[in-house]
């Protein structure tokens, strides 16, 4: 027992390294990155830190680098139509355009050109959308209605987004300036369209690691899911998914459990009484239905729900989730 005690401790803490490595290469992915920055970040030496990396992570560091940048730039050509191709490239960490031109066309096959002129509805999963993130406009865009409206003394526009034909699905809308959102979180690299399962272990195995820390506060701590990639270009193998609860800025967390900063800035908060399977639907909602009538553009920042309710309570087992999309002025 102790034995085993002693290997699961090892382990999380390896996982605890790998995790503050590709937060940070996720802060810094516009930044060269050098192995033996990120070697540091984990504390190993870089001899063996490119070793452990892909033993653990299942891509060898510069692959992983490359397809974050790839994929961010792919996301980034759709939802900044105004941005040149090189001014994305620069942003994403790349050296030059021609750098960017063969890393892209190796990745999707078609140049950056084509895939913003609409390669990416070929190349994408475009009309199978079951997970709950898409950041791609999706091709059932015909299937809401928008409409805006204000608060009675004029002071805030929201807007309130129905699903045709049946109006089966109802969202209200709003853009908020929110402050920053501690979290402590397990991290998820893999599928989890549709698996309440996979959410409900996760969670527990948190809640499991919260209690004794006193960190469960009912009701100023909230459960939230962060979403770091788009599941319209990312191969679903590779997606990776943060379960969150909200914890002070100051809290010390250790194995699996990693602390991160949800940032500051303008969201779309859209706010949604759904079944299970209607997850999808809502992320279509917010980002096919409501973004391209409201002024506004996805900005870089990544997105995530927040829950409201246990559904387990809930007298027709509904979930009450906000959807916060990061956003900017178009």
């Amino acid at each position: 027992m102790a034995y085993d005690n002693r290997r699961n401790f090892l382990r999380e803490e390896y996982t605890a390294r790998i995790n503050r490595v590709i937060d940070y290469i996720e802060a810094n992915i516009g930044k060269e990155l050098s192995l033996a920055e990120l070697a540091g970040v984990a504390h190993f030496s870089p001899f063996h830190f490119h070793r452990i990396f892909s033993a653990m992570v299942g891509e060898t560091l510069n692959g992983f680098i490359w397809r974050i940048r790839v994929e961010k730039a792919a996301d980034r050509l759709i939802n900044n139509p105004r941005k040149s191709i090189t001014e994305i490239a620069l942003e994403c960490g790349f050296s030059g355009s021609s750098t960017f031109a063969r890393a892209f066309r190796e990745a999707f096959h078609m140049s950056a050109r084509q895939w913003r002129s609409g390669g990416y509805l070929q190349a994408s999963k475009a009309g199978k959308i079951d997970s709950k993130e898409s950041q791609v406009v999706s091709n059932r865009r015909q299937d809401f209605d928008v409409y805006p409206y204000y608060t009675e003394n004029m002071s805030k526009q929201l807007w309130r987004v129905e699903m045709k034909p049946n109006k089966e699905l109802i969202a209200s809308v709003e853009v908020k300036d929110i402050a920053d959102i501690h979290v402590a979180y397990i991290r998820h690299i893999g599928p989890y369209a549709g698996d309440q399962q996979l959410f409900g272990n996760l969670f527990n195995r948190l809640c499991t690691w919260a209690g004794p820390r006193d960190l469960l506060r009912f009701p100023e701590t909230k459960f939230v899911t962060i979403y770091y990639d788009n599941p319209e270009i990312t191969n679903e193998s590779k997606l990776r998914t943060d379960v969150c609860i909200t914890v002070p800025a100051d809290t010390q967390v250790d194995g699996e459990v990693g602390k991160a900063t949800i940032p500051a800035g303008k969201y779309a908060i859209a706010h949604f009484e759904i079944n299970p399977e209607q997850y999808g639907d809502a992320w279509n909602a917010v980002y096919g239905g409501w973004l391209p009538e409201s002024g506004y553009q996805p900005d870089d920042r990544p997105c995530f729900e927040l829950y409201l309710n246990d559904p387990e309570t809930h007298p027709e087992g509904k979930h009450i989730v906000d959807i916060y999309a990061p956003v900017k002025p178009l």
